[in-house]
């Protein structure tokens, strides 16, 4: 690809979180959500990659994010471990508290963790496949900014709503899927934007409640639940689960917060993690070897397992380093050179 090149993980992971930190993230903060940022580009995920850091700054510069929060764990011995991200980003949060959670799963059989008062942008696998190199089963969801219309209805009032499955496996990579419980992702949406590429149909309808193809139709009017009524219902469940129960924001709630879509939503999220060799102990089955079997005979049948071509591109990607298009490191470039005033408006 013309005025592409190819730099190293820890060369991007460098650069993205000088970014961040020169933006006002204090440096362990900036460590994490560069993390997930680069791991985006890594696994070739460009909806979460390089093209967020935007998104990152755009909420700095506008003082939507406590860039220096710390987040603070709140732990009462019981299932229900809370983490405060202070108005945060979420990444540096769950980071914060996930060996406590891996610990009190261990010693519950299952428990939570309560993420609250943070900004939100990033996939999920990165929580579930932490879990899962804990040996440890575990979802993940949270609501976002309600972007997405109930099946039958004409109106925004679900965000994207992902919900994320991570199931340990002995070997290199886990069992894994993350998805939007809308059609696409919204970020999908944008990236058709800025290419100047119409959505696939399906996907979203315009203001008057029309099916459209036209991406700026489409993120002024409504995306679509998956599955119609199915998507809609698992997109319900997150709000309640990860929103009203939580006591925090849901999806409407954090959009009225904000004041625009424009910049990252803040709401609250929910990891739950279970131990399998807990739950299977009086069975006297491994529970692993069992997953084995069904996970084999899936793939033996010629079936892709989900995000075996996200660990293909990682393992490419670690090899290789991350092709970057020209645009991207121009990009990149900016935002070293003028910060958030490459943002300013």
């Amino acid at each position: 690809m013309a005025g592409s090149q190819n730099i190293s993980v820890q060369t991007l992971q460098e650069r993205v979180r000088a970014i961040l930190e020169a933006g006002g993230v204090r440096r362990e903060s900036a460590e994490a959500v560069a993390g997930v940022i680069v791991a985006g580009e890594r696994d070739n995920c460009k909806s979460h990659g390089v093209y967020r850091i935007e998104g990152c700054l755009r909420v700095l510069a506008a003082g939507k994010v406590e860039g220096g929060a710390v987040p603070k764990v709140h732990d009462e011995g019981t299932s229900v471990i809370e983490v405060d991200a202070g108005g945060g980003f979420s990444n540096p949060a769950f980071h914060a508290a996930k060996d406590l959670l891996a610990e009190r799963t261990r010693e519950t059989g299952i428990a939570a963790l309560v993420i609250r008062d943070c900004l939100h942008f990033s996939a999920l696998w990165h929580d579930v496949e932490a879990m899962a190199d804990y040996g440890l089963a575990s979802l993940s969801m949270c609501p976002s900014y309600s972007v997405v219309a109930p099946a039958g209805g004409t109106q925004p009032l679900f965000g994207t709503n992902p919900i994320a499955f991570g199931w340990p496996r002995p070997g290199a990579h886990p069992y894994v899927w993350d998805f939007a419980t809308s059609v696409a992702a919204r970020g999908e949406i944008e990236l058709h934007r800025r290419a100047g590429t119409p959505i696939p149909e399906g996907w979203a309808i315009d203001s008057d409640g029309q099916p459209t193809t036209d991406p700026d139709a489409a993120l002024a009017g409504a995306m679509l639940p998956f599955g119609a009524h199915k998507g809609s219902a698992i997109s319900t469940m997150v709000e309640l689960l990860a929103g009203a129960m939580l006591g925090e924001f849901m999806s409407k709630e954090a959009l009225e917060f904000m004041g625009s879509s424009a910049l990252l939503p803040r709401h609250g999220a929910l990891v739950l993690a279970l131990d399998p060799a807990r739950f299977a102990a009086r069975s006297g089955r491994d529970p692993l070897a069992e997953g084995e079997k069904l996970l084999t005979a899936i793939s033996g049948q010629g079936a892709r397992l989900p995000s075996e071509r996200r660990f293909a591109a990682r393992d490419k990607a670690l090899a290789e380093g991350i092709c970057l298009t020209e645009a991207e490191l121009a990009q990149l470039a900016l935002f070293e050179q003028d910060g958030l005033a490459a943002v300013a408006t």
